[in-house]
C-alpha cells in the first residue's frame, strides 16, 4: 500500500511536469523536471525515515544561527573594507558549517514532545530516571536510593501505576503481597529527601505493551530506565535509551573470586551433572562443588577452580580443599 502511494505521488509529479511544459511549450523539459523533482521528494522521504526528527530540527537551528553570526560579524568588516566577497564566502561558509554540525550533535536527543516543553518555557530536565513495575516490585531500589547511589527526579507514568494496582488487587495472594510491597516501596522512596517522585499522565495510546511504552517515554524525556528485566533492558538500548539495571549493580558489587581461593561452603542439594554438589555464598552466588554428592548436608572447605560470568548471575566452580591440593601435588610431581 506503502509502495503504491510513492508510486502515485511520483507520477503526480510527472504529470504535473507535463501540463507546465505544455504551457510553456516545452513538454519534454517540463516531464525531466517533473521526474526529477519526484527523484528528490523520495529521496527526501527515505532520508526523513532513517534521521531523527530532532537531528533535523537542531541541524536548521545550528545553520540558521551560524548564518547570522556570518552576516553580523561582516557588517562592520565591510563598513571598514567594502570588497570582501572572498572573505565573506569564507565565513559564511565556516559559521554556517560549524553551526550546522553544532545543531546536530546537540538535536540529537531533542524529540517533538521535549521541544513543545521548551516552547512552554518548561525547558529541559536533567537526570530523570523512569522506574519500571518489576523494580518497584523487587523493593531493593529503595535501599540503592537511600544509600544515595540514586538520586534527582523519578519519573512514575500513571499506566505504572495503574498495573501495580491491578497486581495489587489481584486475587492471587502471592501477586497482591507483591503488589502491596510496590505501593510501600514506593512511598518509601517519596520520602527521601534528595528523591523527586513525580507522577505524569503522559501516555502512548497507540502502543499497548507496557515495556515498549517506557521506551517511549524515556525517549520523550532523555530519560534513564531504571529496571530489572533483561528483555526491557535489551529493548531500550537497542532504541538509544539509557538504562540503569539493578540486577548489573548487583552482580557488580559481589565479591570477586579467583582460581585457587578458599571458601567455606554449606553443601545443599545435588548438582545438574553427576556427582556434583551445589551450595549458595551470603549473596545468592552459586558454587558448584565437582565430586561434592556425598557433601550434601554438610560444611566444606572449597577451593575456586573456575568463575563463570552470564546474564543470570555469576557461578562459582570448586573442588574439595583436600582434592584441589591432591591434583595440585601430582602436576607438580
Amino acid at each position: 500500500m506503502v509502495m503504491i502511494l510513492k508510486l502515485l505521488v511520483f507520477f503526480l509529479f510527472i504529470f504535473s511536469g507535463y501540463f507546465m511544459g505544455r504551457i510553456y511549450d516545452a513538454v519534454p523539459v517540463g516531464i525531466g523536471i517533473g521526474l526529477l523533482t519526484g527523484a528528490i521528494a523520495l529521496l527526501f522521504e527515505r532520508l526523513f525515515k532513517t534521521v531523527a526528527v530532532g537531528k533535523i530540527i537542531g541541524g536548521v537551528a545550528g545553520l540558521s544561527v551560524g548564518l547570522i553570526f556570518a552576516k553580523l560579524l561582516l557588517f562592520p568588516l565591510r563598513m571598514i573594507a567594502p570588497d570582501l566577497s572572498t572573505a565573506s564566502f569564507v565565513l559564511t561558509a565556516l559559521f554556517g558549517y560549524g553551526g550546522l554540525l553544532i545543531g546536530l550533535k546537540k538535536g540529537e536527543n531533542l524529540t517533538i514532545p521535549g521541544l513543545f516543553r521548551i516552547m512552554r518555557g518548561q525547558g529541559t530536565e536533567n537526570n530523570v530516571k523512569i522506574l519500571d513495575t518489576s523494580v518497584i516490585i523487587d523493593g531493593r531500589i529503595a535501599d540503592v536510593c537511600e544509600a544515595g547511589f540514586l538520586d534527582g527526579i523519578f519519573l512514575l507514568p500513571q499506566f505504572i501505576l495503574q498495573e501495580l494496582q491491578h497486581i495489587a488487587d489481584s486475587p492471587d495472594s502471592l501477586k497482591r503481597a507483591r503488589g502491596r510491597r510496590g505501593l510501600d516501596v514506593l512511598h518509601r522512596v517519596q520520602k527521601m529527601a534528595h528523591i523527586t517522585v513525580r507522577i505524569t499522565d503522559e501516555d502512548f495510546p497507540k502502543i499497548k505493551e507496557v515495556d515498549a511504552k517506557l521506551v517511549a517515554l524515556g525517549r520523550a524525556h532523555d530519560a534513564k530506565v531504571v529496571t530489572n528485566d533483561f528483555n526491557l533492558n535489551k529493548v531500550a538500548e537497542l532504541q538509544g535509551v539509557s538504562v540503569l539495571n539493578i540486577n548489573e549493580l548487583a552482580n557488580a558489587l559481589k565479591p570477586v573470586v579467583l582460581p585457587g581461593e578458599t571458601l567455606k561452603v554449606f553443601v545443599i542439594k545435588e548438582g545438574k551433572e553427576y556427582n556434583q554438589g551445589v551450595s549458595y555464598l551470603d549473596d545468592g552466588t552459586m558454587v558448584v562443588v565437582e565430586n561434592g554428592r556425598k557433601l550434601i548436608g554438610k560444611n566444606a572447605e572449597v577451593t575456586v577452580t573456575s568463575v563463570l560470568q552470564t546474564t543470570a548471575g555469576r557461578m562459582i566452580f570448586s573442588k574439595t580443599k583436600e582434592e584441589y591440593e591432591r591434583e595440585e601435588y601430582k602436576t607438580v610431581r
